[in-house]
C-alpha cells in the first residue's frame, strides 16, 4: 500500500502548473512507495489561487506561505514563486522540518544560496532543485554515453540557450507575467534564468567549471514597470556569453539571449572528445546525436566508411526512463521531464540514496552564475570558488 506524501505548492504560474502535473501523473507511470497528494497550494491573490486549486485538484489553498509551511499536514514545500522569495521560504521550511523542492535558480546570489543550503543540510531534510533537463531521456542517454567512456578525453563543450520573447522596447518589466525582467525580483536575466540550466547540464556531463570570462548586454536600457507605470532602468542582462575552462582541461563556450529572433527555447549542447562527440537540441528532444570515432575499449578507429553522426531516436525501453512510458517510437514531451525528476526523488526516499541535483548542486550552479556576472563587470577571468 502506497504512503501519501502531502504536497504544499507555492506559486501558480508556469512552474506551478508543470510541477502540479507531475504530482498528478507520476504514480500512474512509476511504481513508487510514496504517492504525492495535492494537499494545498498558495499564492497572494485569492481569486487566482482558488481557481488554480480547483483546476488541479488541490484539497485546499492558502494566501500566506507562512501558514502553508506551518501546517502539520504538509510534508513537502515546493517553491515555484519568484526568485526573491526563495530564501525566506526555504529557511522557514527547513526550520519546520519539511522536505523542500525549489525552482532554479536557487537564489538571488551565492550568499543567499549558501545560507539556504546550510539550513537544509542542518535540518537534514530531503531536498531537490528542479533542473528538469537532466531528466530529458536524450540528455540522460548523453550522460550514459559520456560515463561509458565513449567520448574519451574531452576537448570542447559548447552550449546555447536562445529565446526571443523580450524583443521590443514596449515590453514592460515586473508584475506577475514579467518579473523575470525586474532585477529586484529575478536577481539577473538570462544568466540565472537560462544559463543556470546550461551550466547545470555542462557540469553534470563534463565536470566542474574552473574559471570563466564573460560579457553581458542589456539592449533596452529602460522599461515601464508593470506595477508602478513608471519608466525605470533595466537591471537584468538580455544576453550573456562566456568562455569557460573545466577542471578536466577542456574548453567551453556558452551563449544565451532573449534577442534571438525566431528562437523560442533553443537549448543545445555539444561535447567533443578524442574518441567521439555528442550533441543535443531541446527543440528536437527525442533525439541525441552521437559521433563514434574510436572504440572506447580498444582505442581502435572505426572503419572510414562507417564514420558519421548517428541520430539516435531515444524511445526504446532500454533508453533512460522510456520503459515507463509508451511503446518504442512514441515520444514524450517537456512535461514528462518533471515527472521523471519527481519519480527519481520518490525513489531516493525509498532507497535512502542521495538525490541529485540537490541544494548543494544548486549552490554550485549559483557560484558559476555569480562568477559570470562578476567577470562581465570586471572584464577579467574569475575563478569559481570550491
Amino acid at each position: 500500500m502506497s504512503k501519501p506524501l502531502n504536497i504544499g505548492m507555492i506559486g501558480y504560474g508556469f512552474m506551478g502548473r508543470a510541477h502540479s502535473n507531475a504530482y498528478r501523473q507520476v504514480s500512474q507511470f512509476f511504481q513508487r512507495e510514496y504517492r504525492p497528494v495535492l494537499k494545498a497550494c498558495c499564492a497572494r491573490k485569492e481569486d487566482k489561487i482558488k481557481a488554480f486549486a480547483a483546476n488541479w485538484g488541490y484539497e485546499s489553498y492558502e494566501t500566506d506561505w507562512r501558514k502553508l509551511v506551518a501546517r502539520q499536514d504538509i510534508d513537502v514545500v515546493d517553491i515555484g514563486s519568484p526568485n526573491n522569495t526563495h530564501k525566506e521560504i526555504v529557511l522557514a521550511a527547513a526550520k519546520a522540518g519539511k522536505m523542500i523542492f525549489c525552482e532554479k535558480p536557487l537564489a538571488m546570489n551565492v550568499a543567499e544560496a549558501e545560507e539556504m543550503t546550510a539550513a537544509v543540510e542542518k535540518a537534514g531534510v530531503a531536498n531537490m532543485v528542479w533542473f528538469n533537463y537532466r531528466r530529458v531521456p536524450a540528455i540522460a542517454l548523453a550522460k550514459q554515453i559520456v560515463d561509458e567512456g565513449r567520448i574519451g578525453r574531452p576537448f570542447h563543450y559548447r552550449a546555447t540557450y536562445l529565446q526571443d520573447w523580450t524583443i521590443g522596447a514596449d515590453v514592460p518589466q515586473g508584475g506577475a507575467a514579467l518579473w523575470r525582467l525586474d532585477v529586484d525580483v529575478a536577481g539577473s536575466g538570462v544568466t540565472g534564468d537560462l544559463l543556470a540550466h546550461s551550466i547545470d547540464s555542462a557540469e553534470w556531463l563534463n565536470g566542474p567549471i574552473q574559471r570563466v570570462t564573460a560579457a553581458t548586454e542589456t539592449f533596452v536600457k529602460q522599461r515601464v514597470h508593470a506595477e508602478t507605470g513608471k519608466v525605470q532602468p533595466v537591471g537584468i542582462d538580455d544576453a550573456c556569453m562566456f568562455l569557460a575552462v573545466f577542471n578536466n582541461g577542456s574548453m567551453g563556450t556558452f551563449e544565451s539571449t532573449r534577442y534571438a529572433r525566431g528562437r523560442k527555447n533553443f537549448n543545445t549542447f555539444e561535447l567533443n572528445g578524442e574518441a567521439g562527440s555528442v550533441y543535443f537540441d531541446l527543440e528536437d528532444p527525442q533525439y541525441v546525436q552521437y559521433f563514434k570515432y574510436a572504440d572506447p575499449k580498444t582505442g581502435a578507429k572505426i572503419e572510414n566508411h562507417l564514420t558519421g553522426w548517428q541520430k539516435i531516436h531515444v524511445t526504446n525501453f532500454e533508453h533512460p526512463y522510456m520503459k515507463n512510458w509508451w511503446v518504442p517510437g512514441c515520444t514524450i514531451g517537456y512535461e514528462h521531464t518533471f515527472i521523471n525528476a519527481l519519480a527519481d526523488f520518490l525513489e531516493s526516499l525509498e532507497t535512502k540514496k542521495k538525490f541529485q541535483p540537490d541544494f548543494r548542486s544548486g549552490l554550485r550552479t549559483q557560484k558559476v552564475c555569480d562568477a559570470v556576472l562578476a567577470s562581465a563587470k570586471s572584464g577579467k577571468w574569475v575563478e569559481i570558488p570550491a
